[in-house]
């Protein structure tokens, strides 16, 4: 006679298929983050003089965020082809100020 999984035996086995599939899930995003990452990386240290790539280092380390936004929009330039030579200090600086008045939106409700 061959032994019938109980339900208990049957939704603990459910569970870990879906906890398998969540974690290979998991495991391709954070290996598609990183590579974005060091695509990222890539590009910078092509496209930022020495002062540009601490400047965006000490960034990371207040604004993160920021940081972020900040090389996405130069990597997005760079593969349009907009931006030719090595950005300096100066022109990150320039560029940051651009980016963060962006950012700096905010919408006001008149009141009644």
């Amino acid at each position: 006679m061959i032994d019938m999984p109980t339900e208990e035996e049957i939704k603990k086995k459910i569970l870990e298929q879906r906890m398998q599939e969540m974690m290979g899930s998991q495991a391709a995003a954070m290996q598609e983050q990183a590579q974005m990452q060091h695509a990222l990386a890539s590009i910078m240290s092509r496209i930022l003089d020495k002062k540009g790539k601490e400047r965006l280092s000490n960034l990371k380390l207040v604004k993160p965020d920021m940081a972020m936004q900040l090389e996405i929009y130069l990597a997005q330039l760079y593969q349009a082809g907009q931006i030719r030579g090595v950005i300096s200090d100066d022109q990150l600086v320039m560029i940051l100020k651009k980016v963060s008045e962006k950012r700096d939106i905010q919408i006001k409700r008149k009141g009644k």
